[in-house]
């Protein structure tokens, strides 16, 4: 194989905030692959270490980054780039979203796409309370777009069951008015029925994005890389919209390409998009 260099334009430069997963199928880790195939420069400042532990059934062993290295990782960041899009994942304490929050704040932003991961198995239950209630408070009121699954929804509406296509048209609208940010709730495989659905509002467009499911179980990353790949084409300039569209169809390729593991669950392929493109005439 030969590698060729070739003369192009400069990258947009895309931030993700979030832990790393040490099996590579969701955070930092996701987020980066997903920057990268779809032709973005991923930077990542890491927040925390999840690493599952194969000798207790897979539950999460979770390690947070002390505030102090988190904010010196985010000094240097924004000391060497000039950036206005950034995606927010796995945060996991009050402290760390108070140094986020105090970072996010030196600059304007153009985009901050949330993705809100409200629980951390392996968290205690007052402490992971803690951190819901202080994303609630700190960081939803600085998003731009923000992408819910199903429990997230129920958390950030406040409603008390989403069971179908209407209940997560709520959910979603309820969201938007608490937070002025556009809103991709996520249906996944949890609602019933063929499609996996997605319901994107802003304050005007209503859309339901629709997939048909693949299998009845969720695939690790799948969230992380639909967020990743909202932030990747919102970079590049697509509107809210478009860009929930093309996320959602490069998910869907993700999950059918998905990588299998000695762990109780696989994980999304952010190559599969790329694979499933129709080969170049000849």
């Amino acid at each position: 194989m030969s590698i060729t260099a070739e003369t192009t334009e400069r990258p947009a430069v895309t931030l993700t905030i979030a832990g790393s997963e040490a099996t590579g199928g969701a955070g930092a880790q996701a987020d980066l692959k997903t920057f990268q195939q779809l032709g973005v420069f991923g930077i990542t400042a890491l927040t925390c270490i999840v690493a599952f532990d194969p000798k207790d059934n897979w539950n999460h062993r979770f390690t947070p980054v002390e505030p102090q290295v988190i904010a010196d990782q985010l000094e240097a960041i924004q000391a060497a780039y000039d950036l206005d899009t950034v995606k927010l994942g796995m945060l996991g304490s009050p402290a760390t979203i108070d140094t986020v929050a105090t970072a996010l704040k030196s600059q304007e932003w153009k985009n901050v796409v949330l993705d809100p991961v409200l629980i951390c198995k392996g968290q205690e239950p007052g402490h992971a309370l803690d951190t819901d209630e202080a994303l609630k408070a700190k960081m939803l009121p600085l998003a731009t777009f923000v992408t819910p699954n199903h429990f997230e929804s129920l958390s950030l509406s406040g409603m008390d069951k989403i069971e179908s296509e209407e209940d997560l048209i709520e959910a979603a609208k309820a969201i938007h008015a608490a937070s002025g940010a556009a809103v991709l709730a996520k249906g996944g495989v949890r609602l019933e029925g063929a499609d996996a659905i997605d319901v994107y509002y802003d304050g005007e467009t209503l859309e339901v994005l629709r997939a048909p499911k693949v299998g009845e179980v969720a695939v690790s990353g799948a969230g992380c890389s639909l967020a990743a790949a909202i932030t990747a084409e919102l970079a590049k300039g697509a509107s809210p919209l478009d860009a929930a569209r093309t996320a959602k169809e490069f998910v869907t390729a993700g999950i059918q390409a998905r990588v299998a593991s000695n762990a109780p669950f696989d994980a999304v392929w952010q190559g599969g998009a790329v694979q499933k493109a129709p080969a170049a005439a000849s």
